[in-house]
């Protein structure tokens, strides 16, 4: 199997490139380093099993010859921090849906047919029922972010009814683990590196979401493609329960050992504009399939907090 991974050096794709090559796959990725890092896939790289290229998804000329004798697109390449999109309103439609659609005819002019795409629960908006099955509607987004996840979706439902092609689309909760880069964990542990005494928390820290470790993640992903069939392949992907973001400040302030560390609540019921205060994904489906995680939401962000503690800390 020859898979192109776009978003092959980020946080999630990373730890994608990792199991495809370690099933024997052949892999190229995609990736512009802007919030990649190439030292997380470059023993690949150095080893001859990933195929690297340094190319923006927006130039469609430059993806085009990527796609040659390709089976399957990752496509996982996009802005993945949600808070971007209050200050710079065209980084998801440039970064996320154009980028999308350069991907998807890319793969029409070179007969490429399937793909399996990064999506969010953010989707699905506010005041979805908890726990959020897929077929929950109207999905009406309210970040900028989830609205360019969808109008991807959109574009893959439209591809594969028009040119025939085969998709996987995936609702992600929140993916956390090792190599994060961004993220509530990832901030309270800069946060508290910076001064010990002090956390401040967006919001009021009642905000509650579901937290899935990224090699479940990823996991999740492979087994979901590998056990359907259906044109157009729809699944939540999460965990079974949900972690406050008092609870994880309790937790990073435990792993850090910054015992005396004061929290201080920003107030309000989210932590920015566009930021869905609660959220539970419904994993019926995916479970369906024989799949359980490994990790539940708690379980994830200690074991986050402890790995990158090591890489942020030292």
């Amino acid at each position: 199997m020859r898979a192109l991974v776009t978003g092959g050096a980020g946080f999630i794709g990373s730890h994608l490139v990792d199991r495809l090559v370690s099933r024997g796959d052949s892999v190229v990725v995609a990736d512009n380093l802007s919030s990649g890092v190439l030292d997380f896939i470059q023993a690949h790289i150095d080893s001859g099993n990933v195929e690297f290229h340094n190319i923006d998804l927006k130039n469609l000329e430059h993806l085009i010859p990527l796609m040659d004798d390709i089976d399957i697109v990752y496509h996982l390449a996009a802005n993945p921090d949600i808070r971007l999109g209050t200050r710079i309103t065209n980084t998801d439609l440039n970064e996320g849906t154009i980028a999308t659609y350069n991907v998807l005819e890319s793969m029409r002019i070179n007969n490429v047919n399937k793909i399996a795409f990064a999506s969010s629960s953010v989707v699905y908006g506010e005041n979805a029922p908890m726990p959020t099955p897929e077929n929950h509607g109207p999905c009406i987004p309210i970040s900028l972010y989830g609205a360019s996840k969808q109008g991807s979706e959109g574009l893959i439902g439209a591809f594969v009814g028009t040119f025939g092609l085969q998709a996987w689309v995936f609702r992600f909760a929140n993916i956390i683990g090792e190599r994060g880069t961004h993220g509530v964990i990832f901030d309270f542990i800069h946060k508290l590196k910076a001064d010990p005494n002090r956390l401040e928390v967006l919001g009021n820290g009642l905000q509650e979401k579901s937290y899935m470790e990224v090699g479940d993640c990823v996991d999740a992903m492979l087994h979901v493609v590998e056990n359907t069939n259906e044109p157009m392949n729809l699944y939540n992907l999460g965990s079974n329960d949900t972690c406050s973001v008092r609870n994880i400040a309790a937790i990073v302030i435990r792993e850090t050992g910054c015992k005396s560390a004061q929290i201080e609540y920003t107030g309000g019921d989210r932590g920015w504009a566009g930021d869905i205060p609660k959220a539970m994904l419904d994993i019926k489906r995916l479970q369906g399939l024989g799949f359980e995680v490994n990790y539940d939401s708690e379980d994830a962000v200690a074991y986050t907090a402890r790995v990158l503690i090591k890489e942020i800390m030292g």
